[in-house]
C-alpha cells in the first residue's frame, strides 16, 4: 500500500493512552505505516462495556472521521483494523442485543419519549436543582467526544435514503451545520462553550479523561453510521435524541443561568431549544414515517436504535449522577483548566 498520503488538516488529535491489552496492541499498530497483514488481536472474554473495548472502538472509529496526528491515512480501509473492528462491534452489538429487546412500533417508542415522567430525574435536573460550575465543567468535557462532530455521524445516513426520507435528513443536518454558516455550527457553538468555561476546544482534547460509558453513546453512533445495513438504527437513535434534547436543553440553560456561566456556554443549549422542537417532528414524520412506509420491515431496526441509545444515555447519567451523589468526579482524571 502507499505510505505517502497526507491529511490536509493540522488539528488531528493525539492517539490516547491505551486501558488494557486491546486498545494498547490497535495504539501501537497504529504508530506504524499502513500494511495489509491481518490483525491477531484476542478479544475472546473482552467486557463489551469495559474501558478497553470502548476505547479501541472508538479509536479504530476516528480513523473514518479526522484520524489522529502521525496515523497513516492508509489505516482507514486496511484490514488489519478493520478486521479488530469488526469482532468488537460484533461484541459490543450482541451485548445491546441482550440488555435492550427492540420493539415493533417504532412511533410508539418514539411517542414515549415525548412525554417525560413527571417523577423522571436525570442529569439535566440533577444540573437545573443543584449543580455547580465544577460538576457542569466535568459534564461539558464528557459531551465534547460528542459534540465536537455534532452531526457527522448522522450524515453517513443521507447517501443510504431516498426521496422524502433524505431532503428532510438534509434539512435536519444543514441546521445542525449552522445553515451555512460555520460560527452558527453546532459543534463550533459547542468549541466555544469549552473556551468560554475555561476548558480547551481540542477536538478530542479530553480522550483520555472520559470513561468507557462516555465512549459507548458515541461509538453506537459511529457503529450504525458506517454500516449501510444500520442505517434504521442511526435514524431511530437520531429521532429519539431530537426529541429529547428540547427539554434538557431548557433545564440546561436554566441551571447555566443559574450559575451565572458566559452567553457563549447558555447559547449553545438556547440554540438547541426551538431547532430540535422542529427536527422531531421532521424526523418522525418524514424520515421515519417515509421509511416505513416503503419498508414496514426496518420498524424493528428503527425502535433498537432510538432504545439502545437511550439505554447507553441512561447508563451514561447513572454513572454521573452516582458519581457527584458520592462526591467523587466522574471522569478518569481532572480535566484541570485549558492552557
Amino acid at each position: 500500500m502507499a505510505h505517502e498520503t497526507r491529511m490536509c488538516d493540522s488539528h488531528d488529535a493525539a492517539l490516547p493512552i491505551p486501558r488494557g491489552p486491546i486498545s494498547a496492541e490497535v495504539v501501537e499498530r497504529l504508530r506504524h505505516p499502513a500494511d495489509d497483514a491481518d490483525w491477531h488481536v484476542p478479544t475472546d472474554g473482552a467486557d463489551a462495556y469495559g474501558e478497553d473495548v470502548q476505547l479501541a472502538l472508538t479509536v479504530l472509529y476516528e480513523l473514518h472521521y479526522r484520524g489522529f496526528a502521525g496515523v497513516d491515512p492508509a489505516w482507514e480501509w486496511a484490514p488489519g483494523p478493520l478486521g479488530v473492528r469488526g469482532k468488537l462491534e460484533r461484541l459490543f452489538l450482541g451485548r445491546l442485543r441482550e440488555d435492550v429487546p427492540a420493539s415493533d412500533d417504532p412511533q410508539a417508542v418514539l411517542e414515549e419519549l415525548c412525554h417525560e415522567s413527571p417523577e423522571g430525574w436525570g442529569v439535566s435536573h440533577e444540573l437545573a436543582a443543584r449543580g455547580t460550575w465544577d460538576t457542569m465543567r466535568e459534564f461539558f468535557v464528557h459531551r465534547s467526544i460528542y459534540h465536537l462532530k455534532e452531526a457527522d455521524p448522522h450524515a453517513l445516513a443521507i447517501p443510504r435514503l431516498s426521496g422524502r426520507a433524505k431532503a428532510a435528513l438534509v434539512a435536519v443536518e444543514f441546521d445542525e451545520y449552522g445553515g451555512g454558516h460555520a460560527e452558527r455550527m453546532h459543534s463550533r457553538l459547542f468549541a466555544d462553550l469549552l473556551r468560554a468555561a475555561g476548558l480547551k476546544d481540542d477536538y478530542l482534547g479530553y480522550l483520555d479523561v472520559v470513561p468507557g460509558v462516555t465512549l459507548a453513546t458515541v461509538n453506537f453512533m459511529s457503529l450504525c453510521g458506517l454500516h449501510r445495513a444500520y442505517t434504521p438504527m442511526l435514524v431511530g437513535m437520531f429521532a429519539a435524541a431530537e426529541i429529547t434534547t428540547a427539554p434538557s436543553a431548557r433545564r440546561m440553560v436554566e441551571a447555566l443561568e443559574r450559575l451565572g456561566a458566559d452567553d457563549a456556554c447558555v447559547l449553545f443549549y438556547s440554540e438547541h431549544i426551538e431547532a430540535d422542537a422542529v427536527h422531531e417532528l421532521v424526523l418522525r414524520h418524514d424520515v421515519v414515517g417515509y421509511m416505513l412506509e416503503q419498508d414496514p420491515g426496518c420498524a424493528r431496526d428503527l425502535s433498537f436504535g432510538a432504545q439502545a441509545i437511550e439505554f447507553l444515555e441512561g447508563r451514561l447519567g447513572s454513572h454521573l449522577l452516582g458519581s457527584w451523589s458520592a462526591g467523587r468526579i466522574s471522569l478518569l482524571a481532572p480535566a484541570g483548566a485549558a492552557a
